[in-house]
Parts: C-alpha cells; structure tokens; sequence
C-alpha cells in the first residue's frame, strides 16, 4: 500500500513533466517541435494519422476547387433556402452557376495573357544577354526559350526554326498571333532587320525589352489607379447582402417577405435586375478605362 501511494504522486509528476516538455517543444519547434512532441509521448510519424489525413483531405479539397469553385453557388443556395423556406435560392444558385463560371474563366484568360505577355519580356531579356555572352542568334533564343518557357505551345516550333537553321521570323510572327504573345511581332521584326540589313540584333532586342517593361509598368499603374472604381463595384455587390443581414438583424425577417409575398417577389425581381445592370454597367466603364 505505502508503495503503490509513493508511486502514484510520481507518475502524476512524471506525467507532468512530460506534459510541460511536450507543449514546451510544440509552441518553441513550430512544425519540427510538434513531432518531437510525439515522439517523446511515443507516438512516430505512422500514428499520426489524423493530421496527415486532415492535410491530404485539404489539399485535395483545394485542388478540386480550384478549376470548380463556381459549384460553391450551390451550397450558399440550399442555405439561402433553408434559412427563407423556399426553393426559388435554389433555381438562383443553378443559374447562376454558368454566369460564375464564365466570369471565372475570363479572369483566368486574363491572368494568363498577361503572364505569357511577362514571359516575352523575359524571352528578349535572355536572348540579349545569350547574345552578349558570344553566342549565335539561333542558339540564343534556342537556349532562351527553353530557359523561360515563355511560349508556352508555340515554344517548339520556334525551337525547331531556331535548331535547324528554319524561318525564324515567320516562327516568331506565327507565335505572335496568340494572346498575350503580340510582343513576339517586335521580336521577329528585330531578327528581320538584324539578317537582312546586318544591325545588332542584342541592341534592337534591349530597346524592344524596355518598350515592354515601360508597357507592362503603365498597365500596373493603370490597374492600381482602377482598385478604388472596383471596389465601389464590389461594395455595390455587396450592399444587398448587407441589408438583408440588418434586416434580420433587426427581427424583421426579410427572407420570408422577399420569397413569400406577392410585393417581395416583385421587389425581388425587380432589385434583381437593377443590381445586375448596374454591376455590369460599373464593370463595363471601368474596363474601358483599362483598355483606353
């Protein structure tokens, strides 16, 4: 008995102790910290199943969503409609699932046009210094291409022309006709001019650099001077939403008179089509500024 109460209080210690270290090593170590953490309870890298799942399950979450994240519509939908007791969010959210997605879609053609665009900036950034570490003008831009990895589906057809001695200002003018590759028409006018007429080919590609990068730099200055005209078209967005959480904050139940009333339907419809036209109205004339 006096041996099993001795015991005790020093397992408890014990136990403590452990407890101390391990929270010790997991704020102090950060990710490294955690897992000595386990280790010194006796648990490897194999019985930490939970966490690895919950990572992997994130990831693959992440993944899924990032080509369908217009299928979120749905599940924001079936709250609506839970929340006002209707099927009408519902009919919304499925029609609204195509407009999401063709809006998605421009914007990533967008993103990609203006990375292939920054990829020809850097295409004749190392074809002039290739050129100016002594190089031929064909392995130059053979090396620049597959350096840079600029163009994309065009870059072996222009590999070929430069490899094999081909057209390479017909490959670069054929390339140029792609979105976001029109800088590629300037390149194949300074290798025409360099073969027929005999300029520096380093010294037409260095200007043609700086008139891109000068370019590129408007556009961003351009895009900054637009954010405060978007966001007044998000905070448009977004004002509806907002009313109708104060008015349920308010106890006034917006959602059963807005999905449940002749005159809320009618408002509904009507709020509707007015938000719709004057987001794409507010998005129209600020798109026209970026393009001007």
């Amino acid at each position: 008995m006096s041996g099993t109460a001795v015991g005790v209080p020093e397992a408890v210690h014990a136990a403590a102790l452990c407890a101390g270290a391990a929270a010790g090593l997991a704020v102090a170590g950060g990710s490294q910290g955690r897992r000595r953490a386990w280790v010194l309870f006796g648990l490897g890298a194999e019985q930490m199943p939970l966490r690895a799942g919950w990572e992997s399950g994130r990831a693959r979450l992440g993944g899924w969503l990032s080509g369908r994240r217009e299928w979120l519509c749905l599940p924001v939908a079936l709250v609506l409609a839970g929340l006002g007791d209707s099927v009408l969010p519902v009919i919304a959210g499925v029609a609204a699932v195509p407009v999401v997605r063709r809006w998605l879609g421009r914007r990533k053609l967008r993103r990609e046009r203006e990375h292939r665009a920054d990829g020809v900036v850097d295409l004749c950034g190392a074809v002039v210094g290739e050129l100016r570490a002594g190089h031929e003008p064909g392995q130059a831009l053979l090396v620049a291409v597959h350096g840079t990895g600029a163009l994309g589906a065009a870059g072996p057809a222009v590999s070929a022309a430069a490899r094999f001695g081909g057209d390479v200002p017909r490959a670069l003018g054929q390339a140029a006709g792609e979105p976001g590759l029109e800088g590629l028409a300037g390149v194949a006018a300074c290798w025409r001019v360099a073969a027929d007429g005999g300029a520096g080919l380093a010294a037409g590609l260095d200007r043609l650099e700086g008139a891109l990068r000068a370019e590129r730099r408007r556009r961003e200055e351009l895009r900054a001077q637009l954010a405060g005209a978007w966001s007044t078209v998000a905070v448009l967005a977004v004002l509806p939403v907002m009313g109708l959480g104060l008015g349920t904050a308010l106890g006034a139940d917006p959602l059963r008179v807005l999905l449940h009333t002749p005159a809320g339907l009618a408002c509904l419809v009507v709020g509707a089509l007015l938000e719709a036209t004057g987001l794409v109205w507010a998005a129209r004339i600020v798109r026209k500024g970026e393009v001007a």
